[in-house]
């Protein structure tokens, strides 16, 4: 499988981050945010939460400033969006659900 250009790269991530950079830095801020996601090591932040703030940083490059480590952040996004978002839960209140804080936190927002 051939590798993606970074043009590939940048077109996946604008298709599955759909919140502005200072939806994300607001959303960023909330307690639900904060309250969903697993954290590694010895650290409190979760990994979700960790990449909406690197998602914010790359959003505000202008594109030919971003590097290897952004673009495989934007690949990382892209792949857990569009896992996650086939793991829709079937009974629970969507708009409140953890399934959506955890997208939301990878700058995703599925009711959008």
């Amino acid at each position: 499988m051939a590798e993606k250009t970074s043009e590939q790269i940048r077109s996946e991530f604008d298709d599955v981050v759909n919140m502005s950079p200072k939806e994300l830095e607001d959303w960023l801020g909330t307690d639900e945010s904060q309250s969903v996601g697993q954290s590694s090591g010895d650290d409190d932040e979760s990994t979700g939460h960790y990449m909406g703030r690197r998602i914010v940083e790359i959003q505000k490059k202008d594109e030919g400033d971003l590097d290897d480590d952004d673009l495989a952040a934007m690949k990382k996004v892209h792949g857990y969006v569009a896992r996650h978002t086939k793991q829709k839960p079937s009974k629970e209140d969507i708009e409140t659900s953890k399934w959506r804080y955890s997208l939301m936190n990878w700058g995703h927002d599925p009711l959008k």
